[in-house]
């Protein structure tokens, strides 16, 4: 039963434009002109916090950026499902992986209650046996931490469990831990895969399907 753990954001959903949205709220809030989208979509991947920092620049105190952080959760858990959708292909791929008797999990940098609503608002919650946030441990990607603990629930060993992202943090999370790593031609920073190469790297998600649970 191989053991396949996916990031979130960039990888399975199309996040950018609620992200973008409630980045650019949350520095209204303090008094900030809007940031470029692009701009904005360069500092997803390490999680709630470090996006805040980076977007309202290193001139602002901790207790800013923790407020901001306050606000961003707020504003970004009313609005996470305005227009996130799920990438093409992925619906279809994550459903014939389940089928083949893959276990699927999810390890992503984005809290936990907000990956939640996120999931069951796309109407894949179901096809996950867990998922961990980037509140759900002591330490974030790409601490080995999660694979560590999604291994052990799932009983399986470094050589049947896949890491699957758009991010070099990803990859660099399954080198961590020790596991292969698959990256995706799309999402936020596929370019990233240039300094860390995959294992593999996909154009669908049907490819890695393929790959990672073959056709009986």
């Amino acid at each position: 039963m191989p053991l396949l753990i996916f990031d979130l954001d960039g990888t399975l959903i199309d996040s950018r434009l609620d992200l973008a949205h409630s980045v650019n709220a949350t520095r209204a809030q303090t008094d900030r002109p809007p940031l470029d989208h692009d701009l904005i979509y360069s500092f997803v991947g390490e999680g709630a916090g470090v996006l805040i920092k980076r977007a309202l620049g290193p001139d602002a105190s901790e207790a800013e950026v923790s407020r901001a952080l306050a606000f961003f959760l707020e504003y970004y858990r009313e609005h996470c499902l305005d227009y996130t959708t799920l990438y093409p292909g992925v619906l279809e791929s994550l459903q014939v992986m389940h089928e083949r008797g893959a276990q699927l999990a999810i390890l992503t940098n984005k809290p936990v209650r907000i990956s939640h609503l996120v999931l069951h608002g796309l109407g894949i919650a179901p096809l996950f046996f867990q998922v961990y946030g980037g509140n759900s441990f002591e330490f974030k990607k790409p601490h080995p931490i999660g694979i560590d603990a999604l291994r052990d629930e799932a009983d399986a060993t470094a050589d049947e469990t896949w890491m699957v992202g758009d991010t070099h943090v990803d990859i660099l999370t399954a080198r961590n831990a020790g596991v292969k790593a698959c990256g995706v031609a799309w999402g936020f920073q596929p370019e990233s895969f240039v300094a860390y190469p995959p294992d593999l790297l996909v154009e669908r998600m049907q490819d890695f399907a393929d790959r990672a649970i073959p056709r009986a």
